[in-house]
């Protein structure tokens, strides 16, 4: 096997372990980000892949404690629609913890940039490649935190139009996520979800397929 541009053995298994010891998490406990290292975050989502290099992620720190109290009012109102929405599972949801606005060092908003028709080239039959584009850098955000020690949770329980408006966002852009991040207690060692009873994990075997679509239900 030809490993020349391979990384050190080392330098391999600090990425595979950043990826499985990732966590979505909730729990915070105080301590601002050194600006040092919260730059050095932004810089690694911002080496993330876009379709056509269009780069449409955009954000926002909040560091206004008045704006940071009013965007978690607007994740416990759409905390309390999702509850509903889900009928007889309404309570065991509401016992979940699913956010930790108001406990991480630092709150950012992440959005898709207004003017997003402008960009054509892989985004013709598959416009929703913009959003794709502002998820890897996301995720290259949670790995840069997790290798650094830091924890990070991805709140998508929020009317994205309500958002958008407190935040004095354009017409056409359109807030993604809210992020949490901060220190950490400690990782959970599974997916909170997972611990907390309400999902399963399924392995990778009953989701790959070959040659065509196959049944996994």
């Amino acid at each position: 096997m030809n490993r020349e541009f391979a990384f050190t053995d080392c330098e391999i298994a600090g990425v595979y372990r950043a990826i499985q010891q990732r966590r979505d998490m909730r729990h915070f406990k105080p301590g601002k980000i050194e600006p040092e290292i919260l730059h050095q975050l932004l810089d690694a989502a911002h080496h993330a892949p876009s379709v056509g290099l269009m780069q449409p992620w955009r954000f926002i720190r909040i560091t206004s404690d008045q704006l940071r109290h009013a965007i978690h009012d607007l994740v416990q109102e759409e905390r309390m629609q999702t509850a509903h929405a889900l009928g007889e599972r309404e309570s065991e949801f509401l016992r979940l913890k699913v956010e930790g606005i108001l406990q991480c060092g630092e709150l950012l908003v992440a959005g898709l940039c207004d003017h997003r028709e402008r960009f054509i080239f892989g985004r013709r039959t598959l416009p929703e490649m913009d959003l794709a584009s502002v998820a890897c850098a996301i995720q290259n955000l949670w790995l840069a935190a997790r290798a650094e020690g830091l924890g990070m949770g991805w709140v998508s329980i929020f009317d994205p139009v309500k958002l958008a408006s407190l935040l004095g966002m354009p017409e056409g852009a359109k807030p993604v996520a809210i992020l949490c991040l901060g220190y950490v207690e400690e990782f959970y060692k599974h997916p909170m979800l997972v611990e907390e009873g309400w999902a399963k994990e399924r392995p990778l075997s009953e989701l790959m397929m070959e040659n065509s679509w196959s049944a996994t239900e």
